[in-house]
């Protein structure tokens, strides 16, 4: 496998081989490639007796074959007829018809490529799944920019996985899941995937304190009466339970973050959205966590604009709705998700401080956290005034709507036969209370409890979620004090004063805040963390149940969390290290919770996504950071490499699959989860396009962990311990 620069580079006569795809199949590839306009050859891939003839083996499998390949010293390059060469590598390679080619295809594994030097006449075999799956790709590529014959490079056909894997991430995974809202796509995501009503149409709310978008969405509505846009203002109490509740009969999404632009074709002033980073190709909301672990990756590849852009609109939402939202339709309002704001502003802030503006991006952003903190977190009914500790809590009535319409049904199914009603009647009634059932509340509030903790779902949170003093929002809690206080103190002279619009309930316009009032705040979580939630005996933290007075004792990789935010002691950061690390270390990195912890499972008792053997790119990232924040950058650059070697395993092994979650346990197969939600990212027909948000940042930002050694290694798919015991036998580890 080849290696090269991972930036991006052009030439005057021919263009990069790794370029990406607009440049390389854009509208000057002939151009771009010498002799290539000289060519008037058709290559016949289907002739009879071909080097690409399928030979049937005894089970009825194209056999695979010798080949007498042309030698070049030179870098080799293709001419490719686009359609027919498509048609044959699908028809010989893609046994299974899914339009990839993966280990699982059993063809020949071989396909004879024309070369650019002889016109097409002297053939070159393409071997092995993974050239085979990027000339897949290639070939995907070429054929959505119109070309019917390119010349291609064997470089972009054999280049190191990991270089591959962190070119399409930088240049092209991060474009494809970059969304706008703003009237050039309301009519598509407007409508919403999950409106079960009797008339779906695109829906937009806008909050009062912003005119300008009312007026700009209604005079979308008015010129383009065909899209049926639905413009509504949202009411001022917009976490009312009730009236979001209400909602849901004509559910919408709710207006983000615009800035003033001059529009080209008009020359005169406008609105725009402002851009975003979606978890996935499917979706099309600003969604709350996913969005800094995403962060984490877009800094490091210099696109500061987005993770700006992206905080922007957290400090929105806040102002408005009083939340950073699961995401911005209307049946979130109740709910937020894990806070990381000011982790992900203050990183922002290092790379614009220089900046026209920075000063009072940063003040704008902590001033939202600071709100944040008061209305949300230590606010009831997340704060639970026994232990000072906040729990995942969000309100809400009745059933939550956005999931599939069935998802409930067997829970509601024998409450509509107990109340003598069809289903449909008694959702109704449910919701709006005209019938009690305690038991279906309290299992509601857990469900939303859940949801809200971005860990939906794990048999640790399962009807309990709602009563926990959780480890993971208390760590992330106390990063919040810290920040905000040596913020205040180094960038606003030890004095925050607090204006109106970033005051909610509880708070005083022009209240002052000061470095000594977060740092007291920091001081007593630890305290009581340390009291309810660490467990001197096991060597980790536990979440704490409210209700029962007792830690829960499960075992999850969100003990590791603290490390990240700081609030471990050095010593309880060993012992974390050393007792607590050996249960969740397994072959692909972390995995999120212990065999023992999650149980036995049957078919009444299935996995649960967020249990073993699952494992998620934010744990992995948050337990990196945590591990040399105490100095452990050995097991920090141990867990990054058994991550990113499964990671690009599966990429190599299956036609570049990046995908959500992985099964941490598996060698092979990984992507392959059976669980709740199926897995999203492999359903991709030719060519990835997106990856999948968090995984992406966590391949770019585990790369910066690791030496140059492990990245070689990495590229020759070198498992963790071949390494690790090469390393050892010459005395470099």
């Amino acid at each position: 496998m080849s290696s090269q620069s991972l930036k991006t580079r052009r030439s005057s006569t021919v263009l990069d081989p790794y370029a990406a795809p607009h440049l390389y199949y854009g509208d000057h590839h002939d151009r771009k490639h010498a002799r290539a306009r000289t060519y008037s050859a058709v290559v016949d891939t289907h002739s009879s007796g071909g080097r690409n003839q399928i030979i049937e083996t005894s089970e009825g499998f194209p056999g695979r074959r010798i080949s007498h390949d042309e030698v070049s010293l030179q870098p080799r390059r293709f001419l490719i007829q686009v359609e027919p060469t498509l048609k044959t590598l699908l028809s010989r390679e893609d046994s299974d018809g899914n339009y990839q080619i993966t280990i699982d295809d059993k063809g020949p594994k071989v396909l004879s490529l024309g070369t650019l030097a002889s016109n097409a006449h002297n053939k070159f075999d393409v071997r092995g799944t993974y050239m085979l799956s990027n000339l897949l790709q290639e070939l995907t590529l070429a054929q959505d920019y119109g070309r019917k014959t390119i010349v291609l490079d064997e470089a972009r056909l054999n280049e190191n996985p990991v270089n591959r894997l962190s070119r399409l991430i930088t240049y092209s995974f991060w474009d494809g899941l970059t969304r706008r809202i703003d009237g050039s796509n309301i009519e598509k995501v407007g409508r919403d995937p999950k409106d079960w009503t009797d008339d779906p149409r695109p829906r937009i709310y806008v909050p009062k304190g912003a005119p300008e978008q009312y007026e700009y969405y209604t005079r979308i509505a008015n010129e383009h009466p065909e899209m049926r846009l639905d413009v509504q203002w949202l009411q001022e109490n917009c976490g009312d339970d009730a009236y979001v509740r209400d909602l849901n009969k004509a559910p919408g999404l709710l207006a983000i973050a615009m800035e003033e632009w001059i529009d080209p074709v008009t020359g005169k002033k406008d609105l725009r959205g402002l851009p975003f980073v979606v978890p996935g190709g499917r979706f099309n909301e600003l969604y709350g966590w996913d969005s800094y672990m995403e962060s984490l990756g877009l800094l490091i590849n210099d696109r500061v604009d987005l993770v700006k852009a992206m905080v922007t609109h957290f400090c929105f939402c806040i102002k408005h709705y009083g939340k950073i939202l699961n995401a911005n339709r209307t049946y979130y309002l109740c709910r937020s998700q894990p806070p990381f704001l000011t982790d992900m502003s203050l990183r922002v802030y290092e790379r614009i401080k220089h900046e026209e503006g920075a000063q009072e991006f940063l003040r704008e952003s902590i001033l939202a956290a600071i709100k944040e903190y008061y209305t949300v977190w230590m606010a009831a009914p997340r704060i639970d005034p026994d232990t000072g500790l906040s729990r995942y809590r969000p309100g809400g009535l009745g059933v939550p709507p956005e999931t599939e319409a069935t998802h409930f049904t067997h829970i509601l199914e024998p409450y509509a036969k107990k109340h003598g009603m069809t289903f449909e009647e008694f959702v109704d009634a449910y919701n709006y209370q005209r019938v009690s059932e305690p038991e279906l509340d309290k299992y509601f509030l857990h469900d939303r409890a859940v949801r809200e903790s971005g860990h939906d779902t794990s048999y640790r949170l399962e009807n309990v979620a709602a009563d926990l003093a959780v480890v993971d929002v208390n760590a992330l809690l106390y990063k919040y004090e810290v920040d905000i206080g040596r913020t205040i103190r180094n960038n606003f002279g030890d004095k925050l004063t607090v204006p109106k619009e970033f005051c909610g309930p509880g708070m005083t316009p022009g209240q002052v805040e000061t470095s000594a009032m977060w740092e007291r705040r920091a001081r007593k979580r630890r305290i009581a963390v340390d009291k309810y939630l660490w467990d001197e005996e096991a060597g980790m933290y536990f979440d704490y149940d409210t209700v029962k007075k007792e830690r829960t004792g499960y075992e999850s990789a969100t003990t590791f969390w603290p490390m990240w935010s700081g609030l471990a002691t050095p010593r309880q950061a060993n012992v974390l290290v050393q007792q607590a690390l050996p249960k969740f270390e397994v072959f692909g990195g972390l995995v999120s919770g212990t065999e023992k912890s999650r149980g036995a499972i049957s078919l009444q008792r299935p996995n649960r996504q967020w249990d073993y053997p699952f494992g998620w790119a934010p744990q992995q990232i948050l337990a990196w950071v945590g591990m040399q924040r105490y100095g452990y950058d050995a097991e920090a650059q141990r867990l990054a490499y058994r991550w990113l070697y499964m990671v690009t395993k599966a990429f190599v092994d299956f036609n570049g699959v990046v995908v959500e979650k992985y099964d941490v346990t598996r060698p092979i197969d990984p992507h392959k989860v059976e669980a709740e939600y199926g897995n999203q990212g492999s359903d991709f027909k030719g060519v990835p396009r997106e990856g999948f948000g968090w995984v992406n940042a966590s391949y770019i930002y585990g790369l910066t962990l690791v030496s140059a050694h492990m990245r070689r290694a990495l590229g020759a798919l070198t498992k963790w311990d071949t390494f690790e015991q090469a390393m050892s036998d010459l005395g470099m580890y």
